[in-house]
């Protein structure tokens, strides 16, 4: 497997913009979600979207939403499917946005460095550090192609319900 050298950190850099885009692109969809399960209009779901300022929340939201009485179980189950979906693929997205990035004085591999911490039961974990190597550049590419294809799913559902676009 080939590693990335420095210099072509601009092409990664280029596809974490292109992950943010499709990311965004995608998730600003449950506002559509969120007008069409609360029956309100797109600008009220706007309101309330915006309002929570997390992808946690608003995706929590939907689901709930969809799992109210009176929901066909169909359209249930392909709400819950897109938005665990979208769920899952935003873990590699955070990676890359809740990070420092760190480079290899010699030449070598740029890191992620996580700015999160882990509670553990003795003690913390902090700053786990990943490569940016070809295997990651490639799980970018994939997380991208899978946002696309989910974002086109969703809409397939969106219209299929008569939600507002």
């Amino acid at each position: 497997m080939s590693v990335p050298a420095r210099e072509d950190f601009d092409e990664v850099l280029l596809l974490l913009g292109r992950l943010n885009y499709v990311w965004s692109n995608t998730e600003s969809l449950l506002i559509h979600l969120i007008a069409g399960l609360a029956g309100t209009t797109k600008d009220t779901a706007l309101v309330i979207y915006l309002t929570l300022n997390t992808t946690r929340a608003r995706a929590d939201l939907v689901e709930r939403l969809a799992k109210m009485e009176g929901r066909a179980a169909e359209e249930r189950e392909a709400i819950l499917e897109a938005v665990g979906r979208l769920t899952r693929l935003g873990g590699l997205r955070n990676q890359y946005n809740h990070c420092i990035y760190a480079f290899d004085p010699e030449g070598g591999n740029p890191r992620t460095i996580q700015m999160r911490i882990s509670d553990r039961r003795a003690g913390l974990r902090m700053g786990r550090v990943s490569r940016i190597d070809a295997k990651a550049v490639d799980d970018i590419r994939g997380c991208i192609a899978e946002l696309a294809t989910l974002n086109r799913k969703i809409w397939v559902l969106i219209r299929a319900a008569g939600y507002p676009a």
